[in-house]
C-alpha cells in the first residue's frame, strides 16, 4: 500500500489575501511536500514498513541511524500534511470554549501562549518546527529541528508552523517574525486545533 499526499484542504490560492501566495503552495505543497511521499514510497517499497500507517512508520524508525533517511521523509509527510490543515482561510485571532481554557489554564493567559509559541518559532536554529501539544494532560509548547515531531516524543499534536526557510521566502523573504505573526493573526486553523484537543 503506497503513501499518498491528502490533497490541501483550502483551494491554492484561498490565503492570498491572508498573506501566502499561491505559489507558495505550488513549491511548498507541490515540489517539497510532494517530494517526501515519492521518497518515503521509495524508501519503503518491498519492506516490512510499506504496509505500516504513516505514525507507525515514523514511531519505529526514530533513533534508528539505520533508517533515519525513512524517518525524515515519513514524518515530513506526516508534519506538512498536518500543517495544510492547522491554517484557514477564515483563521487567526484567538481561540474559544474549552481550547481557551486549557490555554488560559496552561499559560495564565492567550497572551502569553503567544508569545511562547512565537519565541519558539523565531528561535527554532535553521529549520524545524513550533508546536503546541498535549502531554500528560497539560498545554505545552515545543520546537523540534528538522523533521523531528512530537508523535516521536509520546506527545499529542495540537498545532504546528513549519519555519523551513521554504514555508516563508516567496511571501516573507528573510523576515520570519512577520510570517509568524500573520500566522496567528489571520491563519490559524483553531477548530482544527480544537478537534486535536477532543480527539
Amino acid at each position: 500500500m503506497a503513501f499518498t499526499q491528502p490533497p490541501l484542504p483550502f483551494a491554492k490560492d484561498a490565503l492570498e489575501p491572508h498573506g501566502m501566495k499561491a505559489e507558495t503552495f505550488d513549491y511548498h505543497y507541490g515540489k517539497h511536500h510532494a517530494a517526501y511521499v515519492t521518497n518515503l514510497n521509495n524508501l519503503t517499497k518491498d519492506t516490512e514498513l510499506a504496509d505500516k500507517s504513516l505514525e507507525d512508520v515514523i514511531r519505529m524508525t526514530f533513533k534508528d541511524p539505520a533508517k533515519m533517511g525513512v524517518f525524515n521523509n515519513a514524518a515530513q509527510v506526516w508534519n506538512h500534511t498536518f500543517f495544510w490543515n492547522c491554517l484557514s482561510p477564515t483563521g487567526g485571532g484567538a481561540p474559544t470554549g474549552e481550547l481557551a481554557a486549557k490555554i488560559d489554564a496552561a499559560f495564565g493567559s492567550y497572551e502569553k501562549f503567544k508569545e511562547e509559541f512565537k519565541n519558539a518559532a523565531a528561535t527554532q536554529f535553521g529549520s524545524g518546527w513550533a508546536w503546541l501539544v498535549e502531554e500528560a494532560g497539560t498545554l505545552k509548547v515545543v520546537k523540534t529541528p528538522n523533521a523531528e515531531n512530537p508523535l516521536a516524543h509520546g506527545q499529542k499534536a495540537l498545532l504546528t508552523l513549519d519555519v523551513w526557510e521554504h514555508a516563508y521566502y516567496i511571501d516573507f523573504k528573510n523576515a520570519r517574525p512577520a510570517f509568524i505573526d500573520n500566522f496567528l493573526e489571520k491563519l490559524v486553523n483553531w477548530d482544527f486545533v480544537a478537534q486535536n484537543l477532543a480527539a
